[in-house]
């Protein structure tokens, strides 16, 4: 994929970097905010930063021409902030509202992707009103056991915890990680954890990035493994074979368009030994770190982190009344 550097115009526009917020994942948006803000100066932009949580939108938006959204989680990937830009009729970077608040909701963006045709584990939402050890048992009738217990809507991997025994699935339901918001169940499937990246060019064509694959001991790419405070190899492109590989890419292009994502996204796969993909997520609000692994996919494709960043802020160049 060729991505022209950013000319003369599009550098005399101001950016405002939108990053923070309130959400569990406040570290990660924080972390890309100040990498984004720092390159896009580097390139010559004129970049603001407004932190969601503490700063006015409105003061941070006024006079500017581009919304660049460095943040994650709850009240920021989840449509609300999109919505509110495009009442504000700010262009801003990123999926839409409707893909924004349906990638997020992983029950409602695994029903739309395996109606397209994407291959996604057996799941089913929790019963806050049942009893644990009630629900213990028909989730493990239901999936068959391991299965992992997970926020409907969170990312990062924040709140997963796999159940071995219904015991154990019991005590997860009775104590969950996340003290609010809906639970759910999902079949385990033991293998590699795979993201795969999408990037989508103004005329909608699409280029898929080389996988990367994170390796842990135990097979749960959890929220430690992803803040480098767990063990974790990282190996970019996957080590697949060119049939999984074209697997994944097929998947997680027809995850994007199903969706309605807009000009980057990624995906998450789990690639069992007998090469086996389950999709399990999408990132419509990736981590934008240099460190990070859209970044990591897009260098090894041959795209530096300042052209990634190129096509992101041209992605916002668009008409949202045209999409949903």
């Amino acid at each position: 994929m060729r991505i022209a550097p950013l000319d003369a115009v599009e550098i005399g526009r101001p950016v405002t970097v939108i990053t923070g917020g309130w959400s569990r994942e406040r570290d990660r948006a924080l972390l890309s905010g100040r990498t984004v803000t720092d390159a896009l100066t580097d390139i010559g932009i004129k970049a603001r930063v407004v932190d969601l949580s503490c700063d006015s939108l409105l003061e941070g938006l006024d006079s500017t021409a581009t919304a660049f959204l460095a943040i994650a989680g709850r009240g920021a990937e989840d449509g609300r902030l999109q919505g509110l830009l495009e009442t504000l009729f700010v262009p801003y970077t990123g999926s839409g509202v409707l893909a924004s608040a349906v990638g997020m909701n992983k029950l409602h963006a695994k029903t739309l992707v395996s109606a397209a045709g994407v291959c996604v584990p057996r799941g089913t939402r929790i019963d806050p009103t049942a009893p644990a050890d009630d629900e213990a048992v028909r989730v493990s009738q239901l999936l068959d056991l391991p299965v992992m217990i997970k926020p409907v809507s969170e990312g990062g991997s924040i709140g997963v915890q796999v159940a071995t025994t219904v015991e154990s699935l019991s005590h997860a339901l009775a104590h969950p990680d996340v003290a609010d918001g809906e639970m759910m169940a999902e079949a385990f499937h033991r293998g590699r954890s795979v993201s795969v990246g999408v990037l989508e060019d103004p005329l909608g064509a699409v280029h898929v990035l080389p996988p990367l694959e994170a390796r842990t001991p135990n097979g749960v790419y959890s929220y430690g493994a992803k803040r480098g405070t767990a063990a974790c190899d990282y190996h970019c492109p996957a080590r697949i074979s060119p049939v999984t590989l074209a697997d994944l890419e097929h998947q997680a292009v027809t995850a994007h368009r199903s969706l309605g994502c807009h000009s980057y996204s990624r995906h998450d796969f789990v690639v069992g030994d007998d090469a086996s993909a389950w999709w399990l997520e999408v990132n419509t609000l990736p981590g934008l770190s240099r460190g990070g692994n859209l970044a990591r996919m897009a260098t090894v494709g041959g795209i530096s982190y300042e052209l990634l960043l190129t096509h992101i802020l041209r992605g916002a160049d668009i008409d949202r009344r045209t999409r949903p």
